[in-house]
């Protein structure tokens, strides 16, 4: 079970089944507000859709191809953030993240990239990280550029979002660069 504290409110624990109440009450509460930028939100619309995300997060965790962590903020869970895409080949992942409406705007998504992404060049001995986000959502996009990573390019056309093609920006920081130890 990993469990990676981030400061004194924050801390990022691995998913559990028990916790799938609380992923989808977060996410249903904040549904309108994520739903802009995440197509996956329209296809969450019960516990058993968070219960079997999790379920297949653990299974590619025991694979090491990706982790699902709780975002827990003063011990309430207020978001989820993943390491996916792992290749262990050029040592290189892919964070995603979300919090949840009512916990937007205080640094959390930013404080808990940066445990993440610190554990994974010191632990897992990662040298790339990169992180995702479509091209309009200008909020999740200064999340990156707070951490020092360098835009690599947009990705035309990359994913759908309520069946309208969008691009989605690339952003990578090597290990080498990361000024966060």
């Amino acid at each position: 079970m990993l469990d990676i504290p981030v400061n004194e409110d924050l801390y990022l624990r691995q998913l559990t089944m028990q916790d799938a109440p609380l992923v989808y009450k977060q996410l249903d509460a904040s549904r309108k507000s994520l739903r802009k930028f995440l197509p996956w939100v329209d296809y969450n619309t019960n516990e058993e859709h968070s219960a079997r995300f999790i379920q297949m997060m653990q299974r590619k965790a025991e694979e090491q191809e990706a982790i699902a962590l709780g975002i827990w903020y003063q011990h309430h869970l207020c978001g989820v953030m993943d390491l996916h895409g792992w290749d262990h080949q050029v040592q290189k992942a892919e964070i995603g993240y979300w919090v949840g409406e009512a916990f937007q705007g205080k640094g959390i998504a930013t404080a808990a990239c940066r445990a993440l992404i610190t554990y994974a060049f010191k632990k897992l001995r990662l040298n790339k990280i990169e992180i995702r986000f479509v091209l309009q959502n200008e909020r999740s996009g200064q999340i990156p550029i707070k951490l020092g990573f360098t835009r690599e390019g947009i990705l035309r056309h990359n994913a759908k979002l309520h069946g309208q093609y969008v691009d989605m920006v690339v952003m990578g920081v090597l290990r080498q660069d990361w000024k966060h130890y």
